[in-house]
């Protein structure tokens, strides 16, 4: 696929995997929608990609906050027309304590973070990609965790590594069910893991030494984006490279229409349209 003249938008774009993705597609001649925090972090690959050659524009939104996700998505829709390729990279990680967390919307932090933030981005760009026909890429993980859909916010028995794989987890759901929402329009949703333990600020602030390298993470997450022999392959979810099968709570429709139904409710979408719900 070549990406020259293609806009893409990276979430968590401005550190770990999601920079080095940023950078190689910078690189290769699309332009980049820095996504992240810390304005002096995005501004830093901003004057990278620009540097060589290439064309960035920065976004800044604390993903904890569903305001600032609108106020996001309004801003992309304000200055874009379309949306070639996006990559719902953004995420935080179990952490080092079981103290359970809130988003400012008073959510669970890590669903809030990992996943409904891109859920409720994801839906409000959906025209803008669905114009591109494009590609929507998610960034999972390995470590799955079946939804406990009578305690989502864990308020029980909670831990850290317990919200993180449930977040991961609802992430692959999500992406099966947009994928047959939009099938056959010309739009592909996939899900991966891009690498086990990257050596990553993420990584490293659970306390876990690096296995995985961030190039290795950044080539399973560019294949999906990018690659011609994926082109109309669609609700698929990979480890690296290989296709494989996710935690079984990810084939289950009812489990599905569950999340999504608890979802637009929570980011205040408003109930599925007939096509939606088909």
């Amino acid at each position: 696929m070549d990406v020259r003249e293609t806009t893409v938008l990276i979430t968590g774009s401005t550190d770990g995997v999601g920079r080095r993705v940023a950078e190689r597609l910078g690189a290769a001649g699309a332009e980049v929608l820095i996504h992240g925090r810390d304005a002096a972090r995005a501004a830093s690959l901003e004057t990278a990609i620009e540097a060589a050659g290439g064309k960035a524009a920065v976004y800044l939104a604390d993903f904890a906050s569903l305001l600032e996700v609108r106020a996001l998505a309004d801003a992309v829709r304000r200055d874009r027309r379309r949306i070639d390729i996006l990559i719902n990279n953004a995420g935080i990680g179990a952490g080092r304590s079981d103290m359970r967390e809130t988003s400012r919307d008073g959510h669970e932090l890590r669903f809030a973070v990992n996943y409904l933030a891109g859920f409720c981005l994801t839906r409000l760009l959906l025209p803008l990609i669905l114009e591109a026909k494009g590609r929507i890429v998610n960034v999972s993980s390995i470590g799955q965790q079946a939804i406990d859909f009578a305690d989502v916010m864990l308020t029980r028995g909670y831990s850290g590594r317990r919200a993180y794989r449930q977040s991961k987890l609802a992430q692959i759901l999500f992406t099966f069910d947009l994928a047959e929402e939009l099938s056959g329009g010309g739009v592909t949703v996939n899900a991966l893991h891009p690498a086990t333990y990257m050596d990553t600020a993420l990584v490293r602030g659970d306390g876990i030494a690096p296995v995985g390298s961030v190039e290795e993470g950044a080539g399973a997450i560019l294949r999906l984006a990018t690659a011609p022999e994926l082109a109309g392959r669609t609700g698929l979810y990979f480890d690296g490279l290989r296709l494989a099968r996710a935690e079984p709570q990810a084939y289950d429709a009812d489990a599905r229409a569950r999340l999504a139904a608890l979802s637009r409710e929570l980011v205040g979408l408003g109930p599925a349209t007939p096509r939606q719900r088909s």
